[in-house]
């Protein structure tokens, strides 16, 4: 039975809450990714995953005993595969109605075999036997009875203040990192996203002003786009690639696709500022999960 975290909820507990809600999603869009090609199934099915397994990720170390411990590795594991199975599909569909602008007639023909391809891909892995084993998986830890204890604000504030921390240590000399780096710093700043969503719940006693975890998740969103927009050059290399690979030796796309990688790789100065404007705002954004200082009369 569902019910409402709280400051003094056991992490334990916390952790089967959040994941049924993340497998409550999960089964809700891989429907619409069995009964339709609707491009918002594989894409909220992949938000799911991700969440799951961040989710996973964040609570590792507050699951008690071996036993379920291993059960929640190899839950993240099958996520991360799911999310996998399901990339290509978005990666490609974002590529075509987002980072470039009217793709001639002969790349859309040769995109949309691949795009058929990507979506059963996608398709099979969320019918499949491999996946009724994962729900099943889930389905039975969130009905376990958790067992450790503990306080989720103490949880959360300690995990907060790393993840935070971590953000910025990667994000010193912004202007300066390299593709690499930049990566590494939008997977912590998604981590930290999810992280801060997962865990707003746990300050929401006396005094917890809900306007300043908004205000700090706003910016954690805006900077995970900012990184995301830096790193669409690279998919969008990746799809020109793989679009190559599946036309046929009668389709000459090559001249139409260095046209749409200029196009791609455009903007990056424009990217590079939005980039610095959002993590100016991040770092000036109040952490929520600590106490704000008190006023006198």
């Amino acid at each position: 039975m569902a019910f409402a975290l709280a400051p003094d909820t056991p992490p334990d507990a916390a952790l089967r809450q959040i994941v049924a809600e993340c497998q409550a999603d999960l089964l809700k869009y891989r429907d619409v990714v069995l009964g339709s090609r609707r491009p918002i199934g594989i894409h909220q099915s992949r938000v799911a995953l991700r969440r799951l397994r961040a989710a996973l990720g964040l609570f590792r170390d507050v699951v008690p005993g071996p036993i379920e411990q291993r059960l929640v590795r190899a839950m993240a594991a099958e996520a991360k595969w799911l999310a996998g199975e399901c990339g290509p599909a978005r990666d490609l569909h974002v590529f075509l109605t987002e980072s470039v602008d009217d793709p001639p007639a002969e790349v859309k023909r040769v995109a949309g075999r691949l795009a058929h391809s990507h979506f059963e891909r996608a398709r099979a892995a969320l019918s499949g036997a491999r996946f009724a084993a994962f729900a099943e998986q889930v389905e039975a830890f969130v009905e376990s009875k958790p067992t450790g204890g503990g306080r989720l604000d103490d949880f959360g504030r300690a995990r907060l203040e790393k993840r935070h921390a971590r953000v910025e240590h990667l994000g010193r000399k912004l202007a300066s990192l390299g593709e690499e780096r930049l990566h590494r710093l939008r997977i912590a700043v998604k981590k930290l996203r999810y992280a801060a969503e997962f865990l707003q719940a746990a300050f929401s006693g006396p005094g917890f002003d809900s306007a300043r975890a908004k205000a700090y998740i706003e910016a954690t969103v805006r900077l995970q786009g900012a990184l995301g927009a830096l790193n669409d050059r690279a998919v969008a290399a990746r799809m020109l690639a793989d679009i190559a690979d599946a036309a046929r030796p009668t389709e000459h796309i090559g001249r139409a696709l260095r046209k749409l990688g200029k196009q791609a790789a455009s903007g990056d100065k424009r990217r590079r500022r939005k980039l610095e404007r959002a993590w100016k705002a991040f770092r000036k954004t109040e952490r929520f999960w600590l106490q704000p200082p008190s006023t006198t009369e």
